[in-house]
């Protein structure tokens, strides 16, 4: 399923996505429709958060509603405001840096090749829909530049996961463009600020649901600008892979449902091309990953 946040008439709600048909169902509506109650959460982070019921319960008042042959309680895509898919995290989006090999290595040489994960994090203002326009900030930086990346939705609460039973803390897969002011981020010696300005964190246009996942380590990686392929790779080629990611990541800290986690992006970015070559206003970034969708905004 393609799991989804919109706004339609004034009101924040959440919904399940069908491509095919485009349209949105709404899920609340659809639990009422079909079994005369409404008892979900209002969010679909507290849907989330909810479990592996809430995911089966959904899936049956969809094929009930689809037995009625009505879509009493789906609408077009085209009339609602499309939203990230959790629109505004609980905490900051946790991100891998330099988890590609030939990423570490643009950016460094192969002494910056990292050993043990590297982690930062974006702020929770930063996220954006796909369609929504990032914002140039051309008075804070002239170094703004893109990442394509794998995000994680985590599904369940833990800590201390063993690798081998991590990928079952998964709720869902989206797409996420970690942009970065490189000059804001080289000043400050740290990532936080330049990789936290408003807008910044395009995610979407919707969660996966792991299940369509056949591999999440096998899965093609694209970024183009204005058309143009600037990044393309395969998860395959994480250095660190998604078990190890959260593994690690729970070492300690509690990992929560609808925690984000960034999984690192591949070579390609401007500031590793040759001379640089950074994002300027009316620039478009279109990210694409297998068996998830495309993930596309404008700068402005």
């Amino acid at each position: 399923m393609k799991w989804i946040s919109y706004r339609v008439n004034g009101q924040e709600t959440y919904g399940v996505y069908m491509e095919e048909e485009k349209v949105i169902w709404n899920v609340p509506a659809l639990e009422e429709s079909v079994s005369g109650k409404r008892t979900l959460p209002n969010t679909l982070v507290e849907g989330i958060a909810s479990g592996e019921e809430f995911t089966q319960q959904v899936k049956q008042w969809l094929k009930a509603a689809g037995e009625k042959e009505t879509k009493a309680t789906a609408i077009s895509a085209e009339e609602v405001e499309w939203l990230a898919p959790i629109p505004r995290p609980l905490k900051n989006i946790m991100c891998i840096g330099k988890n590609y090999r030939d990423h570490a290595i643009e950016m460094g040489g192969v002494e910056s090749i990292p050993t043990d994960l590297m982690v930062f994090t974006k702020a929770p203002t930063s996220v954006i829909a796909s369609n929504e326009p990032i914002p140039a900030h051309a008075h804070l930086t002239e170094t703004l530049d893109y990442e394509g990346e794998l995000g994680v939705i985590i599904g369940k609460k833990g800590k201390d996961i063993p690798r081998e039973e991590a990928l079952d803390y998964i709720f869902g897969y989206t797409i996420i463009n970690d942009v970065t002011a490189r000059d804001i981020q080289k000043r400050h010696k740290q990532f936080f600020l330049g990789k936290s300005l408003d807008g910044t964190c395009p995610m979407g246009p919707w969660i996966v649901s792991k299940d369509e996942v056949q591999d999440p380590h096998r899965l093609n990686i694209e970024t183009k600008v204005n058309g143009e392929v600037r990044q393309q790779s395969n998860t395959e080629y994480l250095i660190f892979p998604i078990d190890e990611i959260i593994s690690t990541l729970s070492e300690g800290m509690t990992l929560e449902p609808g925690d984000i986690i960034a999984t690192g992006t591949p070579a390609g970015v401007g500031q590793g091309m040759n001379p640089p070559n950074f994002l300027k206003s009316e620039d478009t970034i279109e990210i694409n990953i297998e068996q998830i969708g495309t993930l596309s905004n404008k700068v402005q």
